[in-house]
């Protein structure tokens, strides 16, 4: 039975996957999603997907494996592509035959495509032409997506780094590192 606010998965928990389900972009503080959506989180950390099964009692997490992603695949409007290793290219999780599963129209935003995308039919866009179509199902896949919002993407950035700045400030280097 599908949710009046749409069935949405997402690939990857950290910041951009995890976060997206808060309910709120912590930058904006704006709504992120529909109430009442259906929410799936597929991640391979434990520990993450405990503390998201506390923290977003409304969305659940499922480990990522390619039968629990092909499972969902049917029955979801919108999967975000959010899987991150740093310094690797992205995995591939979502195979064309796959992507076949979705219902025609249904949307892939592949936020991992600055490292090659998660699914095989993502190719990097831009902001001026964003979107294209691909087995029936749109696809939005633009590079470099926080340089279309660099104040927001640059508040974030300050949030995250100002804590070591003043650390380093007021310490030696040696003691930052170990604080």
């Amino acid at each position: 039975m599908r949710m009046p606010g749409g069935a949405v998965t997402t690939t990857g928990a950290g910041a951009a996957g995890g976060l997206s389900f808060t309910g709120t972009d912590l930058a904006i503080n704006a709504p992120v999603l529909t109430p009442g959506a259906d929410v799936t989180i597929v991640e391979v950390d434990v520990e993450r997907m405990r503390f998201l099964d506390i923290a977003l009692q409304e969305a659940r997490t499922l480990y990522s494996t390619e039968a629990n992603i092909t499972s969902l695949l049917p029955r979801i409007d919108l999967i975000i592509g959010a899987v991150l290793i740093p310094g690797a290219a992205a995995p591939k999780l979502i195979t064309r035959e796959m992507l076949k599963q979705m219902a025609p129209g249904s949307v892939l935003v592949d936020i991992a495509i600055d490292q090659g995308g998660c699914a095989e039919t993502s190719r990097p866009t831009t902001h001026d032409n964003p979107t294209y179509f691909e087995e029936d199902i749109l696809h939005y896949c633009v590079a470099n997506m926080p340089g279309a919002y660099s104040r927001t993407a640059t508040q974030a950035l300050s949030n995250v780094t100002t804590r070591w700045i003043m650390l380093l400030a007021d310490k030696t280097l040696q003691d930052a590192c170990r604080a």
